[in-house]
């Protein structure tokens, strides 16, 4: 049943409402997010690949400085910032909702209630972001000594030496923890602020509430991402053309079934 949030005391006037996600709807998000796809493919799938484009430029740049061993964590690091790399197709699949016209000019710069307040989720995010490459480099450097090696010895060290399994577990520890809060702020607070004249602290409140109050249907929805997501970079990036979109798009239909409100702009 739907209910209002309690407001916070920086909320809006007007309260957002929440309805309670089942765990049948995530399947559905991805159902409609492949619609979505596939209603203008070539815009969608070309969102997909410039940014896979830009990923294989930056592994280009960390193999030539013979620094291929990070790329897992540089590609590990994506998704911090998927959510905010995804506002041009959560307008997508809301100028498709609203019956409005759907152009390259809108999916690259997006109209913002507040550009300010999405400014600084996107800054949080990429804090995050930075903060992992800081902490999976200090973690490489524990275990090799600094010693940056050729990914085959790498994969080799990190697969079959106690110390290798180490870093991997505590890597893996460290960037779930990092990738569980970027969740929780920003899985409702980036499509809400495309939406609706709310502040970030709002946002961010409405997004880490409901992954509080509904733990089994959204830790499904970012268990789904996870894998799909592991499925894009496990084909050397070339599966997020499909997936980047697909996700984008549904996640756009995660927030409207969740979040309801009057205050909005569009």
């Amino acid at each position: 049943m739907a209910h209002p949030t309690t407001a916070p005391r920086w909320a809006a006037k007007s309260p957002l409402v929440i309805h309670a996600p089942t765990m049948d709807d995530p399947w559905r998000w991805l159902g409609r997010g492949w619609r979505d796809l596939w209603r203008k493919p070539l815009l969608s799938l070309g969102y997909g690949a410039a940014f896979v484009a830009i990923g294989l430029l930056v592994t280009a740049g960390l193999w030539a400085s013979g620094l291929e061993s990070m790329a897992p964590a540089l590609a590990a690091g994506f998704t911090l910032l998927g959510p905010v790399l995804a506002v041009g197709l959560y307008e997508m699949s809301r100028r498709y909702e609203a019956d409005e016209p759907v152009t390259l000019r809108e999916v690259i710069a997006p109209r913002l209630p507040s550009p300010p307040q999405f400014a600084f989720l996107a800054f949080a995010l990429m804090f995050l972001f930075l903060a992992w490459l800081r902490l999976a480099t200090l973690n490489y450097a524990l275990f090799t000594y600094g010693d940056y090696r050729p990914i085959g010895d790498f994969v080799v060290f990190a697969l079959t030496t106690e110390q290798g399994l180490t870093m991997i577990v505590l890597g893996s520890l460290m960037g779930g923890a990092l990738a569980a809060i970027a969740y929780a702020i920003s899985v409702i607070s980036v499509p809400l602020l495309l939406r609706h004249d709310v502040d970030v602290l709002t946002a961010i409140w409405v997004s880490v509430q409901t992954v509080l109050n509904h733990p089994g249907p959204m830790l499904l929805w970012a268990w789904l991402i996870a894998i799909l997501t592991a499925i894009g970079l496990a084909t050397m990036f070339v599966g997020l053309i499909v997936v980047f979109p697909l996700v984008g798009h549904a996640t756009w239909h995660a927030y409207r079934t969740i979040v309801a409100g009057e205050r909005s702009t569009h």
